[in-house]
């Protein structure tokens, strides 16, 4: 499976398993297995570096599991096959996600405009706020 010029993923790191989807269908739903549950091994995968890994664990949230493994399901087809392709295309969508090194945030400090401004507010609240007490007669 092909991800990018640097990236990809052999057969043997991918398992699919089919179950019945939920949803509509018919009587037909009841009879095939259609959704695709796809499981990606990406603690063992040899393609991916181990930053990689770590960004890919990041974003794949719950469907990472204990044993370093990915599970990405797709029902929302009729068909098996679309299903399956669907699925692929959900993995190699999160691992290219997982190839962008994120920019490094540079710690800027507030300009004195800013704060200005904000004591400004802060002083204009709090003469509101001394408005609503009571009136002296």
């Amino acid at each position: 499976m092909y991800i990018n010029d640097s990236i990809t993923i052999e057969e043997w790191e991918l398992t699919e398993s089919f179950h019945r989807a939920s949803g509509p269908g018919g009587q037909h739903v009841n009879k095939t297995s259609s959704a695709v549950e796809l499981r990606f091994e990406a603690e063992r995968s040899p393609n991916l570096t181990g930053a990689v890994k770590a960004r890919l664990k990041r974003l794949a949230g719950r469907r990472w599991t204990k044993d370093g493994a990915v599970i990405v399901t797709s029902e929302s087809h009729r068909s098996q096959q679309m299903n399956r392709d669907d699925a692929r295309e959900k993995l190699a969508e999160l691992i290219r996600k997982a190839t962008e090194v994120p920019k490094r945030r540079i710690k800027t400090r507030p300009t004195l405009g800013s704060k200005r401004r904000r004591l400004e507010g802060k002083k204009q609240r709090g003469a509101v706020k001394k408005l609503r007490g009571k009136v002296e007669e």
